[in-house]
């Protein structure tokens, strides 16, 4: 990754990074696309306007300072994902959906953000989802902390429109502001660990343990399994999936293939 600071715009040139692929997959929901070519979107409360022209990005009205520390990060460009891509194409199915759609990266998210959206993920569709974590957002002006919501109530959470989630908010708003569930403590664990601890959250399953593992922990070894990835690993794998080190990376290309093609 090379970057070049032009104006107020952080100006970076990735082979490896696709807009659509990465923003419109499914692993993160605060992002919309604004033109053919530009998205807006949010980490926490940092905003960003972004923009791609073949493999060059504008990351506009960005300073310096705020790419090296929040974007650099959250778009993972400390990764290689050339050299994954080749690890992954061993394999013959992993091949053809690098292939179809080598710009994905994995976002770093945070944690605690990550855990509310998949817990409003279930059972929803993009646009869906999208929506009650924009009426959350605009409630509180920011996405907001664990403190903040815990004097919700299923009831209070109403206007968000998302059903039987809304007890499963407030389970987590309550195990994290009370320490029962510790995220920072959570990151560190042996995996397994991880996903108990994780799945002691009401709502929170194996599906939604591994995105929080996955997406908001950095977690690469957890490998989210929904509809369409069970169906990869029983046409194309039923024998197991291949032990790679960061097979939820790998599940990311494979997920974005089934999901487009079939």
């Amino acid at each position: 990754m090379d970057y070049s600071v032009k104006s107020n715009n952080i100006i970076v040139f990735e082979k490896d990074f696709d807009l659509d692929e990465t923003l419109d997959c499914g692993q993160a929901f605060r992002w919309k696309k604004i033109s053919s070519d530009t998205y807006e979107g949010r980490f926490l409360n940092t905003p960003l306007r972004i923009s791609q022209k073949d493999k060059t990005f504008t990351f506009h009205d960005t300073t310096e300072e705020d790419f090296l520390n929040i974007w650099y990060e959250y778009f993972d460009f400390g990764t290689d994902y050339s050299e994954l891509k080749k690890q992954f194409s061993e394999d013959e199915t992993l091949a053809k959906a690098c292939e179809f759609a080598g710009g994905i990266r994995l976002l770093k998210q945070d944690a605690w953000e990550c855990l509310i959206s998949f817990i409003i993920s279930q059972n929803n569709n993009i646009p869906r989802i999208k929506g009650i974590i924009d009426r959350l957002c605009e409630h509180y002006n920011m996405f907001p902390t664990a403190e903040m919501l815990s004097a919700e109530t299923p009831e209070s959470l109403g206007y968000l429109r998302s059903g039987f989630r809304a007890k499963y908010i407030c389970d987590a708003v309550q195990k994290v502001s009370d320490g029962t569930t510790d995220l920072e403590k959570i990151k560190s664990m042996p995996i397994e660990e991880a996903r108990q601890a994780l799945q002691k959250i009401k709502g929170v399953g194996a599906k939604v343990s591994e995105c929080v593992l996955l997406f908001g922990m950095y977690r690469t070894e957890a490998f989210p399994i929904d509809v369409w990835i069970k169906r990869v690993l029983e046409k194309y794998y039923p024998n197991g999936f291949p032990d790679f080190t960061d097979k939820g990376i790998a599940q990311q290309y494979l997920f974005h293939y089934i999901r487009n093609l079939e």
